[in-house]
């Protein structure tokens, strides 16, 4: 049986500032066709040096509400991501009690 192989791209517009100006994204497998973004957060670990490498990214006209949000509905998601990965559910409802928090204070209940 062969192996498959799958790929995810992003493409980045820059400004004479290297400062992102259009953000988009394509996943064949996923139906996705160059897709329009706001904002991308993308977390890769690195197993030989222990340590998690990041790329963090977001048009500059990302509208700071909807910034909040996608922190909001980002720490949510990696505590169901943590929750599948170790089975560890006391800390996974530890982290959605914070994402709770992040919501209150940041007044997020309004728009969720």
């Amino acid at each position: 049986m062969a192996n498959s192989t799958s790929e995810i791209n992003f493409y980045i517009d820059l400004d004479e500032n290297k400062v992102p100006e259009k953000l988009s994204w394509s996943a064949q497998d996923g139906g996705v066709n160059s897709e329009e973004a706001k904002a991308i957060m993308l977390s890769i670990w690195n197993s030989n040096n222990k340590e998690s490498l990041r790329i963090d990214l977001w048009t500059k006209d990302m509208p700071v509400d909807e910034m909040k949000l996608f922190f909001h509905q980002t720490l949510v998601a990696m505590s169901d991501t943590y929750m599948r990965a170790t089975g560890d559910e006391k800390m996974s409802e530890t982290m959605k009690d914070f994402c709770d928090y992040f919501a209150e204070k940041l007044d997020l209940n309004k728009t969720i």
